[in-house]
């Protein structure tokens, strides 16, 4: 059997940020636990990992900092 065409994808474990928009306002949350593809960047979340960020969002937790950030129209 010929292993041509055959694609071996490569995850490495890592902490990611997680940008998510709510209600117009962009949230970051810092180290969150992501299998990331080496070769293309795709990140990975398990469930439970999922299930914390939405806990963190609907919360409204006080963030641990705030930043500035420049905004940019693609246009």
């Amino acid at each position: 059997m010929s292993d041509e065409g055959v694609w071996e994808e490569s995850f490495v474990e890592t902490l990611v940020s997680y940008p998510v928009e709510v209600e117009g306002q962009l949230i970051l949350v810092q180290n969150v636990p992501a299998r990331v593809n080496v070769e293309t960047g795709e990140r990975l979340f398990s469930p439970e990992t999922v299930e914390h960020l939405r806990e963190i969002v609907r919360e409204g937790r006080r963030p641990v900092r705030t930043v500035e950030t420049p905004v940019y129209e693609y246009a």
